[in-house]
């Protein structure tokens, strides 16, 4: 007999309980991997999914090292310390952000330099993993066969592919995880990190991809803007010869998630073909105009 599922405001409602506050007046914010509440009192509730306990005690205690260091970024409650298991959920809490709006290329480098400068923290950030939960999607994917195949292909050449990666020589450094303009959210006064589930330590070029992959792959990012997140951070990343390993992973991440989305939802699902599609060699060189997912 299948189990029925709780509610996102189901879970929202015990894991508010669990906490001591009242779900009383809640407004949902998103519903996608996290859900995200906004409650009375200035307060944002996160339910992430299940099994994801580990990395939202990591998201806060990265929170907390930025706020140490003096670097903005969403602080997390106080109380609950710790995240809290609510049907195998990880909810956690959060200071509300004055309004804001996603950062412009420009304070995206800005804000990742800086980060990038940071001493790693002494401990508790493992190695970067970019195929984290790749699989999975692959195999969920509503997919024919061969193409199924030929993802895991792909994946597995690009994991061998990752290993002999040949980047510039310096110690690992604290690195975002998923550097794009969302993850920057700007204020009147200061532009502040946020969503820290990939931070890890690593390659401060994986952080820079994402923005190079808007301009050379989604065609997203204009010529000027992208010369501009150059010049404040430092360095093109494609310059690097570690870049076409990295961008081809960072395409095949997006694939498979709009794969994913469009299982949930069916305007996503021409999008995801479409870059099935590219992966494949079937649209000739880059840029290949995909379109961000709403």
């Amino acid at each position: 007999m299948d189990v029925e599922q709780p509610t996102p405001a189901a879970l929202l409602a015990e894991a508010c309980a669990a906490a001591g506050r009242s779900s009383a007046g809640a407004q949902l914010i998103r519903a996608g991997e996290n859900t995200l509440w906004r409650l009375p009192g200035g307060v944002i509730a996160r339910i992430g999914r299940a099994g994801q306990l580990a990395a939202a005690q990591k998201e806060l205690a990265v929170a907390r090292w930025l706020h140490r260091h003096r670097v903005p970024a969403v602080r997390p409650l106080d109380h609950p310390a710790a995240p809290l298991a609510v049907r195998g959920r990880p909810a956690t809490f959060w200071y509300e952000l004055p309004p804001h709006r996603p950062g412009t290329a420009t304070e995206l480098a800005t804000a990742l330099r800086r980060l990038h400068r940071l001493p790693p923290p002494g401990a508790g950030l493992g190695a970067l993993d970019p195929f984290v939960r790749l699989p999975e999607r692959i195999d969920a994917a509503d997919l024919e066969p061969p193409h199924r195949r030929r993802l895991h292909a792909r994946l597995a050449e690009l994991r061998t592919a990752w290993r002999e990666l040949a980047l510039p020589a310096g110690p690992p450094r604290v690195v975002h995880g998923d550097a794009w303009s969302g993850n920057l959210a700007v204020t009147a006064t200061t532009a502040h990190l946020l969503d820290f589930e990939r931070t890890a330590l690593g390659p401060v070029e994986w952080d820079l991809t994402t923005t190079a992959v808007g301009h050379h792959t989604f065609g997203t990012v204009p010529p000027g803007t992208y010369a501009a997140f150059c010049a404040a951070y430092g360095a093109d990343v494609t310059e690097s010869p570690g870049y076409p390993v990295l961008r081809d992973i960072r395409e095949l991440r997006l694939t498979c998630y709009a794969l994913q989305q469009s299982g949930a939802d069916p305007r996503h699902r021409a999008q995801a073909r479409y870059r099935l599609a590219c992966l494949l060699g079937e649209h000739g060189p880059r840029p290949w105009g995909w379109t961000p997912l709403d």
